[in-house]
């Protein structure tokens, strides 16, 4: 699939909104992929899982792994549809880890999968809790990258939809100098959410 049609499967989904939303990031940005609109759509994730396996097509992964939680519907996936293990990682004490007894073995190759990243700091943190485990990354997949390419990994890197989207710091947002409500969307912070 191109991009375009990656992108009109999200507005399909009601998932690309455009308004005066706080990422997770603590960043402002008139758009937000509200990406559980689209993965409550086993068809829609099949199709998307279908093209991260298709870019990562030379490789043999042994498990995929996400973080929680629109990451683990996506490496449930993935996994799926190659046959294969998936495991997961969570915060614990606002550290990323595996816990629910998942195991990675030194020998285990692994694609970490994610859905959304502006920073990529939750998939760094994936990829090093996989580190620590010795495990063999072949890859980081990615639905959306919302950093216009900016964001690099020393694995090979394919995201399905790549968008320069703009973020401002909080005191220089010109949607809150026009007094646009701001949304808080996401799952951090879930009580904080309208």
């Amino acid at each position: 699939m191109r991009e375009q049609e990656i992108l009109q499967l999200f507005r399909e989904a009601g998932a690309f909104m455009e308004g005066h939303f706080l990422l997770t990031s603590g960043l402002h940005s008139p758009f937000y992929i509200e990406k559980f609109k689209l993965l409550q759509r086993p068809k829609y994730v099949e199709l998307l899982a279908g093209e991260l396996i298709e870019r990562f097509s030379g490789a043999s992964p042994d498990v995929v792994v996400g973080p929680a939680i629109g990451g683990i519907i996506l490496a449930y996936e993935v996994a799926r549809q190659l046959g294969i293990r998936m495991a997961f990682t969570e915060r614990e004490n606002g550290k990323m880890k595996f816990r629910r007894d998942f195991v990675l073995e030194k020998n285990n190759s692994v694609l970490v999968v994610e859905d959304v990243v502006t920073t990529g700091s939750s998939a760094q943190e994936v990829i090093d809790v996989v580190e620590e485990t010795g495990a063999k990354i072949i890859g980081v997949g990615i639905l959306v990258d919302r950093s216009g390419g900016k964001i690099q990994f020393k694995y090979p890197f394919h995201p399905l939809l790549q968008m320069e989207v703009m973020t401002y710091l909080p005191d220089e947002c010109p949607l809150c100098q026009e007094h646009i409500e701001l949304q808080k969307r996401g799952s951090r912070n879930l009580s904080a959410n309208p």
